[in-house]
């Protein structure tokens, strides 16, 4: 496989991350293009679940994958390998990445020729939810073996995510975790996110998350 290119994004000099988000969507309005923000925790399938949307969507849409990590390129190797642009980002020991420095990474992606671009934000429910990417949309991943009171340990990730995939469904029955107060939480937080059970592995409700991104992204792009 040939070498996948790397980037070392820098920390953002501007002090006002949100104008500077704002600015990044008008920018992606005008060119049409569409940027996913998929935020989870290490190990909840983020990457799997990326590889299962890349095979539903990737005869409809050009696109473009970052991977950002404090280190390494696996992930960016793994989304490489399904056929589409991908290019990994580090962050320099940065937990986050914010509107600056996501746009450094469409800069590299070159993403002119990009209709959906989707940022794997670096693993932690912490500090990604804390920064405005310049996304049009905020996906965020909850895996079962990580608990159903996630949503209300971690607030602010459920309260900016439009959509919440709750992942690794194959094995609710080896797990302590209740579905239905899962949705409960999370709509005590934001009773406006679409919460959407899926199994990456089985492709259990994967068809139901692909159909939602893909109208969002016809939406978008007009």
């Amino acid at each position: 496989m040939d070498e996948v290119r790397i980037l070392e994004i820098k920390q953002s000099v501007f002090a006002n991350n949100d104008q500077r988000a704002e600015l990044l969507r008008r920018e992606l309005k005008e060119k049409r293009i569409f940027l996913l923000n998929l935020m989870s925790s290490p190990g909840s399938g983020k990457t799997t679940t990326l590889t299962r949307t890349i095979e539903r969507l990737r005869d409809e849409f050009k696109i473009g994958v970052m991977e950002a990590d404090i280190d390494s390129d696996v992930d960016a190797r793994t989304i490489a390998a399904t056929g589409v642009k991908s290019i990994q980002l580090h962050t320099g020991g940065m937990c986050h990445l914010d509107a600056d420095m996501t746009r450094q990474g469409l800069d590299g992606l070159a993403a002119g020729d990009v209709e959906l671009a989707v940022l794997e934000n670096v693993g932690n429910l912490v500090c990604p939810a804390e920064f405005d990417t310049g996304a049009v949309k905020n996906a965020a991943i909850l895996s079962v073996p990580e608990g159903d009171d996630k949503p209300l340990k971690y607030p602010l990730m459920f309260q900016i995510c439009d959509v919440v995939l709750i992942n690794k469904t194959d094995v609710l029955p080896y797990f302590d975790f209740d579905m239905e107060k899962c949705r409960e939480n999370i709509r005590m937080r934001n009773p406006n996110a679409r919460v959407i059970p899926i199994c990456a592995k089985t492709d259990e409700g994967v068809d139901e998350w692909a159909d939602w991104l893909r109208a969002e992204v016809k939406a978008w792009r007009g």
